[in-house]
């Protein structure tokens, strides 16, 4: 069921994709990839949202940019934190590494009570990576 799931890595697999996609003519295509529709004004919910949906599936991978959008940011949301604690499901972390054109999959990590910590460490092995908006992280 669905092109995502289907694909290559052969598990349910879900993004979060904004509300206003799920109005226009996309919607019916997500829809089939196994989106999630996500009103960033209640974030909270969200989270909440995941969360059961990793309690009610037997496998899931769920795939979010920290950054909470594709703009230059000053600082990465939380919400991916709160999701992998609250599930209890590690982050897969894949980057991708503008000058180089290198996209790859790296280290999973667990996460803590302590996001502040968890935080660092991420931001430690994303370092050598260079993103497009590279000041901003």
């Amino acid at each position: 069921r669905g092109l995502a799931r289907n694909g290559g890595v052969g598990r349910g697999l879900g993004f979060g994709g904004k509300l206003g996609l799920w109005r226009c003519r996309q919607g019916c295509i997500l829809r089939r990839m196994c989106a999630v529709p996500v009103e960033r004004a209640r974030a909270h919910g969200v989270v909440d949202q995941v969360v059961e949906q990793f309690t009610q599936s037997e496998t899931m991978w769920f795939v979010l940019a920290p950054e909470g959008t594709r703009k230059r940011v000053q600082h990465w949301k939380s919400g991916f934190w709160h999701i992998a604690r609250d599930a209890g499901v590690p982050v897969l972390c894949v980057y991708f590494d503008y000058p180089r054109k290198t996209i790859g999959v790296g280290e999973i990590f667990e996460m803590t009570a302590d996001m502040k910590s968890d935080m660092a460490r991420l931001r430690a092995y994303y370092r050598p990576f260079v993103g497009k908006h590279r000041e901003s992280t």
